[in-house]
């Protein structure tokens, strides 16, 4: 028969030094974001503009020479820049984001009606699968793979 043990936090010195978390303080008005814009920098914008497109079966709200925008929600927008716009923009006070060309920078995580179709189209328009859909620890079903500039897209539903 194996014995349980319990550790504590104080069984752990480095877990002592973590934050704890706290209950939040209502937002007020002023605080909340109105809508989110999560921009993703990318080699050529028509190539990844054509590969959203593709995947999530939508027209681009915005398409502009530096910035191509999805609605994915109700609030929310998903930017494709170019690497070379940030650079112009920011300039130095950036790294340039050309030089981590294929190591994955972000994950985009969409929870969808039917993933595994969303992850199928992804692959069909040029992704690396990275893992089919299935069902994960977190109580979600979802499929991951690689767009083709290197960021992590994951397509979910609640398992």
């Amino acid at each position: 028969m194996s014995k349980v043990v319990r550790h504590e936090v104080r069984d752990f010195p480095a877990a002592r030094d973590l934050p704890r978390p706290v209950s939040p303080e209502p937002a007020s008005e002023a605080s909340q974001a109105r809508s989110v814009l999560f921009i993703l920098y990318v080699r050529d914008q028509a190539a990844s503009a054509a590969f959203y497109r593709a995947v999530l079966k939508r027209t681009p709200s915005l398409d502009v020479p530096g910035m191509t925008e999805f609605e994915v929600g109700a609030q929310a927008r998903l930017g494709l820049m170019p690497e070379a716009g940030i650079r112009r923009l920011l300039g130095e006070a950036v790294p340039d984001p050309g030089r981590a060309s294929g190591i994955p920078r972000s994950e985009v995580y969409l929870v969808v009606r039917d993933p595994s179709e969303y992850h199928r189209r992804a692959i069909e328009a040029g992704a690396a699968e990275l893992s089919p859909v299935a069902p994960r620890g977190w109580g979600d079903d979802v499929g991951y793979s690689l767009d083709p500039d290197g960021h992590v897209l994951a397509f979910a539903r609640p398992s």
